[in-house]
């Protein structure tokens, strides 16, 4: 290719990566993007500030039209979209805010996808169609107050009671839970650990939310409380038992967080990248500095080699050679280097950093839960340790 014939150079897009996008999977980011233009950007700092998303149920809806809740998942009114189009989705979302993407991703990635993957028939037909649609609104009860990152020792414990279940137990840290309709809530049992479909309307279950929160402002968080809440002996999930049911589960959400994460790096990259062009000081835009020039430059690398590698695994994922492993490595080091370019990018902003009227110390303190939620830098660490080693440091 002659020099006469090169493409322009976009900064948006440094390394090119548009090319490696079907047609299909740009009319679904534009989608999102214009979705979020409309509707979560021009209220999100207020949301944020607030501590609240008034109307959230209606989001959920009008994502449910776009096909964006349930989105990988096929049948049952689920969109069937590849998992390039599922991870541009979330990327598109987050760079909105990580509280909406949320709200998708533990409605698709988790309560869904358990439900679709470990369910019966029955369970799916009568509740996948809802909440594909947004109607109802799903959550995931996993982690309890003593038990984070070991959730082996779950305390939430199921006993058969003649045909029923009875559940008693706390959960913490639950999205969308005192706006869900059912939850998935995983037990112990004297079968070892189960999955349970939970309509939230069941006498004994509460959600109360989770107030004073800094981060993920724009986002339902809650406790579940389980008191002898009576189910049928149907509402277990049958086709799963042990932790590999919650924590299959738990990697599919993770795979959206690569690519989400890189949203909240994007959306700050190119707020301290207009900054920097506009912002004069000492006579001239600090765009011209060779100091913040270093700054933008290193964001820039960190941001799209992130996008490349969340890309990398969707077409291992696409493929069936997607390992948990690897999902780690993703999460791991897009969280972390998405903190990173928030963080630089405030000081390209100077004091404007910390103000709401710019989005980047609401994405870092987003990415702050990110960056704990399924599974901390610590735990992927030594996912990665064992795979590196062969040696087991978790006991």
């Amino acid at each position: 290719m002659s020099a006469g014939t090169l493409p322009s150079f976009d900064p948006r897009d440094p390394l090119g990566l548009d090319d490696l996008l079907e047609p299909e999977d740009l009319a679904v980011r534009d989608t999102m993007r214009q979705w979020a233009a409309d509707r979560v950007l021009p209220h999100i700092a207020d949301w944020f500030e607030r501590g609240e998303v008034p109307g959230i149920r209606e989001l959920a809806r009008e994502l449910g039209s776009l096909g964006a809740l349930g989105m990988s998942l096929t049948g049952y009114g689920c969109a069937g979209a590849s998992p390039i189009q599922y991870g541009l989705a979330c990327l598109e979302l987050e760079a909105a805010d990580s509280g909406i993407r949320s709200l998708m991703s533990v409605q698709g990635s988790l309560s869904m996808y358990a439900i679709h993957r470990f369910g019966s028939e029955e369970q799916k037909q009568r509740w996948l169609p809802r909440m594909a649609a947004g109607e109802v609104i799903g959550c995931f009860g996993l982690t309890e107050p003593d038990h984070g990152s070991d959730p082996a020792g779950m305390r939430t414990y199921a006993k058969r009671d003649g045909s029923d279940w009875v559940l008693t137990g706390r959960k913490m840290w639950i999205t969308n839970g005192s706006v869900a309709g059912v939850a998935v809530v995983w037990a112990r049992t004297d079968e070892g650990i189960r999955g349970f479909v939970v309509p939230t309307d069941t006498p004994g279950f509460s959600a109360p939310d989770i107030k004073h929160k800094w981060s993920l402002r724009a986002s339902v968080t809650s406790e579940l409380v389980l008191d002898e809440v009576r189910l049928p002996a149907d509402a277990v999930l049958p086709e799963v038992t042990g932790l590999r049911g919650p924590l299959s589960c738990l990697s599919h959400a993770r795979y959206g967080i690569i690519w989400g994460s890189m949203g909240a790096a994007r959306s700050a990259f190119e707020s301290a990248l207009e900054y920097a062009r506009e912002r004069e000081q000492f006579g001239r835009p600090i765009g011209g500095f060779q100091l913040t020039q270093a700054k933008l430059a290193d964001m820039a690398l960190e941001l799209h080699k992130g996008v490349l590698l969340a890309h990398h695994l969707g077409r291992r994922l696409e493929a069936g050679r997607l390992r948990p492993e690897q999902v780690s490595f993703g999460k791991l080091n897009n969280v972390r280097e998405a903190i990173e370019i928030c963080r630089t990018a405030r000081t390209i902003l100077g004091a404007n950093g910390i103000s709401l009227e710019y989005p980047v110390m609401r994405h870092a303190t987003n990415l702050e839960s990110v960056l704990t939620y399924e599974g901390t830098v610590e735990m992927h660490q030594l996912v990665l340790g064992k795979a590196l080693t062969g040696i087991d440091a978790f006991r």
